[in-house]
C-alpha cells in the first residue's frame, strides 16, 4: 500500500519563495513522482515530475526557470522547490506517485495511480 502526504504549503507573497514536501510511504523506490495543482475552477494541471533515479525532470511552461523538483529515495521525500512565485500559482499542490520499470517521463494525471491529499498554497499580490 502507498501513500503519500505533502506538507509545507501556506500563504506567500508575489516574488516570494516557498518549498512543499512529499513524504511515501511504502515501495516507492521505482516511481515517477510528480507535482499537479488544480486551482478553483480549473481542472487539474501538471507542474513537474521527476524519474525514479531522479536523472530525468520535466517541467510544465508556466514554472520553468522558477520551480524545481528533487526527490530522496533513501528518505522517500519528493520536494518542490517555488520561487519567484506568482498569483497565478494559487492553487491546491498534488504529489502524484506512478511505478516504472524504467525512467519515464509522464505529465497526464491519468498516468499515475497514486495521489495525496493536496496542500493549500496561496500567492498574494
Amino acid at each position: 500500500q502507498v501513500q503519500l502526504v505533502e506538507s509545507g504549503g501556506g500563504l506567500v507573497q508575489a516574488g516570494g519563495s516557498l518549498s512543499i514536501s512529499c513524504a511515501a510511504s511504502g515501495n516507492l523506490f521505482s516511481s515517477t513522482m510528480a507535482w499537479f495543482r488544480q486551482a478553483p475552477g480549473k481542472e487539474r494541471e501538471f507542474v513537474a515530475c521527476i524519474t525514479s533515479s531522479g536523472s530525468g525532470t520535466n517541467y510544465a511552461g508556466s514554472v520553468k526557470g522558477r520551480f524545481a523538483i528533487s526527490r530522496d529515495n533513501a528518505k522517500r521525500t519528493v520536494h518542490l522547490q517555488m520561487n519567484s512565485m506568482k498569483v497565478d500559482d494559487t492553487a491546491v499542490y498534488y504529489c502524484a506517485a506512478q511505478p516504472t520499470v524504467y525512467d519515464e517521463i509522464f505529465s497526464r494525471p491519468r498516468d499515475y495511480g497514486y495521489w495525496g491529499p493536496g496542500t493549500h498554497i496561496t500567492v498574494s499580490s
